[in-house]
């Protein structure tokens, strides 16, 4: 599911100030798999917890994630390899970004009045799509709530993806290194060559292609 909302009336239980929404990704670094972004809309009280997803155990992630899910309004983009390569990474992430805020608007059928993104830069002005007022935090993922859950969805939905690859390519060891350029991937590619999930535009994918 790439977006929902507990109830219709959820944004109306939010004064207009109140409607921030917190944005991160996962998935600039890999060498394989998609770049995935989240957009959260918070709820009220928050779930109890919320910190950046790299910090948290992945049994205490997927519990935050399941009541993110059930209890907050959310939006979740994929970009695909093929687009990853014909974009380059930086602009495929702002593109899945865009994409998040913009399921997550179709769910609360309004505007948020800014979108915090984690980060030194975002999707304004560098994608036709974006709309929204943004802000970009650095280390927002530790330091806004919003953007703690918004980094936990995109993770697990990223995770789960590439665990589901895994099974078609079970040699690259996705399900524990989900598509990073760890040394058991690596010697994988040196063996078997890249998939059609490997990103051809990054250059440890690149050099493999040439032998």
């Amino acid at each position: 599911m790439l977006s929902g909302t507990p109830s219709r009336e959820f944004a109306s239980s939010l004064a207009a100030g109140e409607l921030v929404v917190g944005v991160d990704e996962a998935g600039r670094g890999p060498l394989a798999g998609p770049v995935v972004a989240a957009a959260v809309l918070l709820c009220k009280p928050r779930p109890a917890g919320l910190d950046d997803s790299k910090k948290l155990a992945a049994a205490r992630r997927g519990e935050l994630e399941e009541r993110i899910r059930r209890r907050c309004a959310f939006g979740i983009g994929v970009v695909e390899v093929e687009h990853i390569d014909a974009l380059n990474i930086f602009q495929a992430t702002m593109w899945a970004m865009a994409q998040a805020v913009a399921r997550l608007c179709e769910v609360i059928g309004c505007e948020p009045s800014e979108v915090l993104v984690d980060g030194n830069l975002t999707p304004a002005g560098r994608r036709s799509e974006w709309r929204w007022p943004a802000r970009p935090i650095v280390g927002g993922d530790a330091l806004e709530p919003c953007i703690s859950a918004a980094s936990i969805l995109a993770k697990e939905h990223r995770d789960r993806l590439m665990r589901e690859y895994h099974l078609a390519h079970p040699q690259y060891g996705w399900e524990r290194n989900k598509g990073y350029g760890t040394p058991d991937h690596l010697e994988a590619l040196r063996v078997h060559g890249p998939t059609p999930l490997h990103r051809r535009s990054f250059a440890p994918v690149a050099q493999m292609e040439l032998f």
